[in-house]
């Protein structure tokens, strides 16, 4: 089992070289006067030592023991419970949360980049802390003051957990016919009844409540979308003073045997008249609900990103160590029997791949973390809106894009072992079955192209893609004079430009034929993934050979960074070439076979 190792030195590079952590912090009010680049030093290495010596070795543990059901009680696997006291005690659960409700008041990105961590040592585990923090947000945003004053210290403090339910077995993605009803009562309260499935952290040993976040209608609510509330339905109710009471009305049916996450209690949640508090207006809940969603998505970006470092620290130990025959070009370590297989081409595009994606996945999950902090905490409207935008326009990518490509990473790193990476104790085969659900959950990525090309770029005209494309076009007009970046700005200028362009086509289909965006919309998520990526693989590029030219004394790992951007120009960005073909293809070859001739 790989054992994780926390990658700090290139943390620390998209941090304070590449985004300047300190100067965005600098100009948001909250985080003025209390957040430095020592802070954010001194937490990223209490989480590394957490997660190293903590997580990691459970990882393989909850793996092979999985979480067990009793008669509605949810058993999780050995060590994880004190783990996460652990968890709670260090204080992690409380980092971005308002501090009059006991939380730390610190910026979201530096839990974001905490959460990366967790989540490459053991994301099975990760998931119970990290359901809560969307439902913290959920309620700091939309909840009453009694609500807030109820619920947020002990969800911030660790002492309980929350979990967002969505899902129904009838209606997957689509909510807007579900079917959970939420009856008003006398005293305020509603009774919901409904059946919620999926549910992961739903039921489990290690806090003393759940609060879930329930999505319902009320009686005579409007059909779809438009009649669906939320409500709080904690799995214990309270007391008069505000401490765990009497089983409300919920309970654990049974939970998924799945294909990976086997640490994490995936379950049915069955409400029979469970108590239940409406959170904001009446049939306003699926937009409150996206205050939980757009904070989730981050998240499951953040597993792709987990899933290609992972897969990439095994495979690379693994490849320096392994021998197995000679370089087609001559012994590189005649002492020994055979060459490690790193010096082969095909076993260093997997890891090049792997290391790619990683690093440039690592700088777009910040980049998104640091507009989100400016989204909550921006000095002027103008720049909360503009941030807003971009994170608007980038999160479908990321977690799409990341989870795909993590996904890739994630065979990769088997493909590295050989056969041994077939086998469980290697735990490479794990990365790709844990990692397989964050291509599904929170939006599948079929899902997550059609909100990118259809809601925010045709949707908006084009202003959400041309607020982005313009900041790529600036950074190109910025250093159009750097000879040494030319071989990366000529061809990222080429790919923005007709990146619009690709745009412009699409719509004019999509104006004779909607379906023409359903048709595009998958190729055109990677085409954006890819260039959004080349675009912060050359500002990654331009801050090495700045750092080269001032004299640096790690002059291997910037000379690195450069190596690794020209091979992602070279050797990934070229995929582009084949999304636009399968776009230029359209409508008409998916649609022309009759459903019933599918098969005969």
């Amino acid at each position: 089992m790989p054992q994780y190792k926390a990658p700090l030195r290139d943390m620390q590079f998209v941090l304070h070289e590449l985004l300047n952590a300190e100067d965005h912090y600098s100009k948001l009010p909250a985080f003025q006067e209390n957040v430095s680049r020592e802070l954010v030093d001194q937490y990223l290495e209490a989480a590394a030592d957490f997660c190293e010596n903590e997580l990691s070795p459970l990882n393989q543990v909850g793996d092979r023991e999985g979480c067990k059901w009793n008669d509605g009680v949810v058993t999780t696997p050995t060590g994880f419970k004190e783990a996460y006291q652990k968890y709670v005690e260090l204080g992690f659960p409380s980092l971005s949360a308002e501090e009059q409700y006991g939380g730390q008041g610190l910026p979201v990105s530096i839990a974001n980049i905490i959460s990366e961590m967790v989540g490459t040592a053991n994301w099975a585990w990760g998931m119970y802390p990290g359901l809560s923090h969307g439902a913290v947000r959920t309620l700091e945003h939309h909840g009453s003051q009694e609500q807030k004053d109820t619920y947020l210290p002990k969800l911030i403090s660790g002492e309980w957990t929350g979990t967002m339910c969505l899902t129904e077995s009838h209606a997957g993605s689509d909510l807007g016919i579900i079917r959970t009803k939420a009856e008003p009562q006398a005293d305020g309260s509603y009774a919901i009844s409904g059946e919620k499935i999926f549910i992961s952290a739903g039921e489990h040993d290690m806090a003393d409540n759940i609060i879930h976040i329930v999505l319902a209608r009320l009686p005579g609510a409007p059909k779809g979308t438009k009649g669906i509330s939320l409500f709080i339905v904690p799995k214990f109710n309270l007391t008069a003073d505000g401490e765990v009471g009497e089983r409300n009305g919920v309970r654990c049916g049974s939970i998924e045997h799945k294909m990976g996450i086997h640490g994490n209690a995936t379950c049915v949640i069955n409400f029979d008249n469970a108590k239940g508090f409406l959170i904001g207006p009446e049939n306003r809940g699926l937009n409150c609900m996206f205050t939980f969603m757009n904070t989730a998505r981050i998240g499951t970006a953040i597993q792709g990103l987990s899933a290609s470092e992972g897969a990439f620290q095994g495979a690379l130990a693994y490849a320096k160590d392994r021998l197995a025959m000679r370089s087609l070009s001559g012994p590189k370590a005649p002492e020994k029997e055979a060459d490690p297989i790193i010096v082969h081409p095909a076993v260093r595009n997997m890891l090049l791949t792997q290391k790619a994606f990683a690093e440039a996945g690592r700088a777009l999950v910040y980049l998104l973390s640091f507009h989100a902090d400016v989204v909550e905490q921006g000095a002027t409207e103008e720049e909360r809106k503009a941030s807003d935008n971009i994170l608007s326009l980038l999160t479908p990518i990321a977690k799409a894009f990341l989870t795909e490509t993590g996904s890739e990473s994630a065979k990769h790193g088997v493909q590295v072992f050989g056969g041994h990476g077939f086998i469980s104790e290697h735990g490479m085969e794990q990365i790709v079955r844990d990692t397989r659900i964050s291509c599904l959950y929170e939006g599948t990525t079929e899902i997550q192209a059609i909100d990118l090309l259809g809601r925010k770029v045709l949707g908006t005209q084009g202003a959400m893609l041309k607020d982005f494309t313009k900041i790529i076009h600036k950074f190109i007009e910025a250093n159009k004079d750097n000879a040494g970046l030319k071989e990366f700005l000529e061809p990222l200028a080429a790919l923005n430009k007709e990146w619009g362009d690709l745009t412009m086509q699409i719509g004019m289909k999509a104006m004779q034929n909607p379906d023409e965006v359903g048709a595009a919309a998958v190729d055109y998520l990677y085409f954006s993934g890819y260039v959004t990526l080349a675009y912060l693989w050359a500002r990654m590029a331009l801050v090495a050979q700045e750092k080269l030219a001032e004299g640096t004394t790690e002059v291997d790992f910037y000379n690195a960074k450069i190596t690794t951007a020209r091979f992602y120009f070279k050797k990934i960005l070229p995929r582009v070439r084949s999304h636009v073909d399968v776009i230029a293809g359209g409508l008409d070859p998916l649609m022309s076979l009759d459903a019933e001739h599918f098969a005969f």
